[in-house]
């Protein structure tokens, strides 16, 4: 598609000069000699380029881009005038011009000037569509409890300077949570910079978090800025920060305290203001009891802990994270939308997905990948083990013949104490889990002899505290 240039200008032999050298560029060019028929013309249609004299009848050049950005129009503005003073440049600048331009035009140096324009929108229009694509990757998704939690804390975190120290399971997605402080907080113009502290060399990570200079080591051929002064002004998150060593966190603890970083080989340090945010998947104060972590880095990283939850203990949330995925990956490769049958969608509940969400989002890939129909079944899933094995039941001893109904009883039986188990005895969502009305879960139980321990209140939900086998039970 042609650029769209619009002409505003009060001066017919201006007007015409500017159509006719732009529209030989390949331009698409309409003119209009006032600031309201400007404003008319961008009511309801798209201009890359406004060409706007600010000497105009009526309605000034000023005036009417103060009104075009007032009402968000984000075509690039180039000023003309012939009666060019700094003091109108300056203002044009600040009221968000592209350039200013002074009468007589040089018409070369015009079609240079939209030429430019035209780049800097593209570049503005490839930038909101990559942040866009990057959003909806890093959109938290979910409403349980604890995805309702989640973002309470991280909504009360995030417009303070106050350290994060984020912990749970690999692949339940804390360098998320740790983007989503730093896009709430008062850096979020600033960068954000990620360490992953497990995957660098021991003999690297000083390099990598504080820089050098040229010489400081075999390979140094030229200064190196380090992550803590490349973030500084916005937010570093530190990525498995339990995988550091002793010597490194001796470093990084003293960056906190002094706010002054000291590249490899350097003599003089550099001031940063950096907001650190970090991450673990390990227990820090067991590593504090090994003599692996330092207690004192623990305690100035520790200011706001936020614990995300393992994807079995938010199973309200695998419907919309499966249909999330779905969407994300049949749009990426360009495939037709998929959808999931009900017995896929009870197993995907029912797994325990020791890989967490990213264990999900890689099946979800997969399923996408390589189930060619619109439909994904229990047997596409089956088929690429997502299923947990389960063992193979003994077998039946042929002096002791069991009756058909028993062995359905026991498996039924054991089906309902695996599945209790799973959702940590919670009977609501056992149930669901079980796609079974409650109260006929509650007779399943007595009739099964499966005991809870304390029974919940006015909301009849119970919680198994454990699971009493009857002695004359043949299990």
């Amino acid at each position: 598609m042609r650029p769209k240039v619009l002409i505003v200008d009060d001066e017919a032999g201006v007007r015409s000069a500017l159509t006719g050298v732009l529209g030989d560029e390949g331009y698409v060019v309409e003119a209009v000699e006032s600031g309201e028929a400007c404003l008319d013309q961008v009511v309801g249609r798209v201009f890359d380029v406004i060409i706007l004299d600010i000497w105009l009848p009526g309605i000034d050049g000023l005036d009417t881009l103060t009104t075009l950005r007032e009402r968000a129009v984000d075509a690039q503005v180039v000023m003309i005038s012939g009666h060019g003073s700094i003091g109108a440049a300056v203002r044009a600048i600040k009221l968000g011009a592209f350039d200013f331009l002074e009468k007589p035009l040089s018409l070369e140096k015009t079609v240079l000037v939209v030429r430019n324009a035209l780049r800097q929108r593209r570049l503005e229009v490839e930038n909101r569509a990559l942040r866009a694509a990057v959003d909806r990757r890093q959109v938290m998704v979910g409403d349980s409890r604890v995805m309702v939690r989640l973002r309470e804390q991280i909504a009360l975190a995030a417009p303070t300077n106050g350290r994060v120290l984020i912990h749970g399971e690999n692949g339940t997605g804390k360098e998320l949570v740790a983007r989503s402080v730093h896009a709430l907080s008062r850096r979020s113009a600033g960068p954000f910079v990620e360490v992953n502290c497990a995957a660098i060399p021991e003999e690297l990570i000083e390099s990598e978090l504080f820089g050098h200079v040229r010489g400081a080591f075999t390979g140094a051929v030229s200064d190196r800025r380090g992550k803590f002064e490349v973030a500084d002004g916005g937010t570093i998150f530190l990525d498995e920060v339990g995988d550091m060593s002793l010597k490194t966190q001796a470093k990084v603890l003293r960056v906190l305290e002094e706010q002054v970083v000291e590249s490899v080989g350097g003599r003089m340090g550099v001031e940063v203001d950096v907001r650190v945010v970090a991450a673990t998947n390990k227990s820090l104060p067991e590593e504090i009891q090994a003599g692996r972590f330092r207690d004192d880095l623990f305690y100035r990283l520790n200011v706001v802990p936020i614990f995300v939850p393992p994807l079995r203990d938010r199973r309200d949330d695998i419907d919309r994270l499966t249909e999330h995925f779905l969407a994300h990956y049949t749009s990426e490769y360009g495939y037709r939308a998929k959808t999931v049958e009900p017995a896929a969608r009870a197993m995907l509940r029912s797994y325990r997905w020791p890989g967490n969400v990213r264990e999900l989002r890689n099946l979800i890939e997969r399923v996408v990948i390589m189930v060619p129909g619109p439909i994904v079944t229990a047997r596409d899933l089956g088929l690429l083990e997502t299923t947990p094995v389960r063992p193979d039941p003994p077998p039946v001893q042929a002096q002791r013949p069991v009756r058909l109904q028993d062995a359905r009883d026991r498996f039924e039986r054991d089906y309902i104490v695996q599945a209790l188990t799973e959702q940590r005895g919670n009977i609501t969502r056992t149930a669901e889990a079980l796609g079974m009305e409650r109260s006929n879960l509650y007779r399943k139980m007595r009739s099964f002899g499966i005991r809870s321990s304390r029974q919940a209140g006015a909301a009849g939900e119970g919680v198994i505290g454990r699971v009493d086998t009857p002695v004359s039970d043949p299990s």
